[in-house]
């Protein structure tokens, strides 16, 4: 269950593993064409759900340089970004998209610790959303997981959200800048949970998924079995035949396996 997502063949695609603090936070494949993460991969930690809101935004030198820090930094002097805005996305990036926001695919609602709050204040783990999806259907998403997890996760819980895209860009200068998501989707898997909880909650155990539209209308996030999310990948991106979300589909193995970073 702590394993990556397999059968993703997009390229060109980068594993990052998110180093904050000197310790390894999260774990995120992204898209250095496109500017934004396929997805995010986390451990869920049972929190209040409040903001962290004195972080500075920070980038990845070890997408910019072979020998570049493995420690995501806060962005430098604006002159400084044209050294590694190739790469991946930049502050300019999102500073006139009026109809965009930045968006967290592992929130800082989801942490508890001052500094896993902080680490998700990387580019590399923010895609343009919807003003009116972000505030909305998606952000209500992200409240009933935690208070989902929260109450009736007993053991670890993994989260796996990412999106998917059809080509659409937001531009800068001219240029294609940073790929605009059609989907936004994500699932949970969590096998040791409370099997007294009701039983609209407890049939939502040990995974369960969900996905929404990117756009202002029609954004309803709709809630499905971590099956159905993966049929629905298989027919809208580029995933193999052997696309699978959770190692063995959340079914706890004979043998532990390695956590997400």
């Amino acid at each position: 269950m702590g394993t990556i997502p397999r059968g993703i063949e997009e390229q060109p695609l980068k594993k990052i593993c998110q180093y904050y603090a000197g310790k390894p936070r999260f774990f995120t494949l992204y898209d250095t064409f496109s500017h934004i993460p396929v997805y995010s991969a986390y451990t869920f930690k049972r929190s209040d759900g409040s903001k962290k809101v004195d972080v500075p935004w920070m980038y990845e030198p070890q997408l910019s340089l072979v020998s570049g820090s493995r420690e995501m930094e806060p962005f430098p002097s604006i002159t400084i970004h044209k050294s590694f805005e190739d790469s991946q996305a930049v502050l300019d990036d999102y500073s006139d998209t009026v109809i965009f926001e930045r968006g967290q695919l592992n929130p800082d609602e989801h942490q508890a610790d001052p500094e896993d709050k902080a680490a998700t204040y990387t580019l590399t783990n923010v895609v343009p959303r919807v003003r009116e999806f972000n505030i909305g259907p998606w952000k209500m998403h992200e409240h009933t997981i935690r208070k989902r997890l929260n109450n009736y996760c007993r053991g670890i819980a993994y989260v796996v959200t990412g999106v998917t895209t059809s080509g659409h860009t937001i531009r800068r200068h001219n240029i294609n800048r940073l790929g605009i998501p059609t989907y936004l989707w994500s699932a949970y898997c969590c096998v040791e949970f409370d099997h007294n909880a009701p039983y609209s909650e407890r049939s939502k155990f040990p995974a369960f998924a969900a996905y929404g539209l990117n756009d202002r209308e029609n954004n309803r996030v709709q809630e499905m079995t971590v099956q159905q999310l993966e049929d629905f990948l298989k027919r809208v991106t580029y995933v193999s035949g052997s696309f699978q979300i959770f190692y063995d589909n959340c079914v706890p193995p004979n043998t532990a396996n390695s956590h997400l970073a």
